[in-house]
């Protein structure tokens, strides 16, 4: 199965030249009662964004672009401006919360979230969900820096950022699918042999993962590469009774797919590790672990993928135990041997012996 690069077009009508569509400014402008500009002739705006699959493109086609093509004419004035705004502004806006479009757009946030319903969607996190995934993995790393600081004040940087991982970490677990975390340990335990792959921003996710696999099990490859080659010639004796679990978030590695398609082609299981079930990272895999992700200016989140890696590396720990505790009792023989850890770090107190404290209002030391 080989994956070729899929686009749709996304469109909707332009902003009006009208004059009686004028924009509130410096405020909200609730509409709720307005009636459809029937003299509006409807002109169609499209721009490409890639699709991870056929059957998602389907439904994105389905949910944006031709939705709001079709009810474009029959919308209010608000919420022309709101399609408009999300139209030419779409990699700011799937990172808008409905207030905050709704100012870009000079509406209510009522008018927002009407506006998500009008198009089909239970509420806006619903539509703001679809527009996010369709959006994320497009933008460079000049876009990302811009809505990061149009997002985040500058005093406020580390509580923003710190409170968006403990949330990001609370959606894995509450999104998380028990059932292919189970069956990824399953897997990985019955494995010949346990690949581990992850680039660029991800390559620390699977190098930590593979090295403590290579704590609990003796058939770890951590597969790292600076060439398309290179990642061949590491897996070219995978097969079927083998495993590769592929790391990646957006923006997705096209490396780290390939291999996860000649894996697949080699009849080896693929695991994933990515941040939602329409990642292109799950089109060769047969057990998908989903964990939320987040940018903060050029920098992914990866503090929930981790979460999910440290699960892991405790349920297969806990299934071998027998084998982690005689491979980390010859570890410690060979460390302390070795001096693997320096011990001048810290000296411990001498338990017989007291602690001498100068008294503020002596001159002199008690014994």
């Amino acid at each position: 199965m080989r994956k070729e690069d899929e686009s749709f077009s996304f469109s909707a009508a332009p902003r009006s030249g009208r004059s009686d569509e004028s924009i509130c400014e410096g405020s909200f402008c609730p509409e709720p009662d307005e009636s459809p500009d029937p003299g509006e002739k409807k002109h169609i705006q499209e721009f490409s964004i890639s699709s991870p699959s056929a059957d998602h493109r389907k439904a994105q086609e389905d949910s944006l672009s031709s939705r709001i093509s079709r009810l474009y004419p029959n919308m209010s004035k608000g919420q022309k401006r709101l399609a408009d705004y999300v139209t030419e502004h779409y990699e700011k806006a799937a990172f808008m919360t409905a207030a905050e479009l709704g100012k870009q757009a000079h509406v209510s946030e009522s008018t927002t979230v009407r506006f998500a319903t009008l198009l089909g969607y239970r509420g806006f996190p619903e539509f703001h969900q679809t527009l996010e995934e369709l959006v994320r993995n497009r933008l460079n790393s000049i876009q990302r820096m811009e809505v990061t600081y149009e997002r985040i004040p500058q005093d406020k940087i580390l509580d923003t950022v710190l409170t968006s991982d403990i949330e990001k970490i609370k959606l894995t677990q509450e999104h998380m699918d028990r059932k292919a975390f189970h069956l990824a340990i399953e897997t990985i335990l019955s494995a010949k042999t346990i690949y581990v792959m992850g680039l660029r921003s991800c390559a620390p996710l699977a190098a930590f993962l593979a090295f403590y696999l290579n704590e609990i099990f003796d058939n770890v490859r951590l597969v790292n590469s600076t060439g398309s080659s290179e990642v061949f010639e590491q897996l070219i004796r995978i097969g079927a009774k083998d495993v590769i679990i592929g790391i990646s978030f957006p923006r997705y590695s096209m490396r780290t797919l390939k291999a996860m398609e000649f894996a697949n082609n080699r009849n080896a299981k693929v695991i994933t590790l990515t941040d939602s079930i329409h990642s292109p990272m799950n089109l060769y895999s047969s057990c998908n672990l989903i964990a939320r992700s987040d940018m903060a200016s050029i920098v992914d989140s990866l503090a929930a993928p981790l979460s999910v890696i440290n699960a892991l590396i405790v349920a297969l720990s806990m299934r071998r135990q027998n084998e982690v505790v005689n491979t980390m009792t010859t570890l410690e023989r060979i460390w302390n041997e070795y001096q693997v850890y320096s011990r001048d770090e810290i000296n411990p107190l001498d338990d017989h012996r007291g602690i001498n404290l100068k008294d503020p209002d002596r001159n002199t030391i008690d014994d």
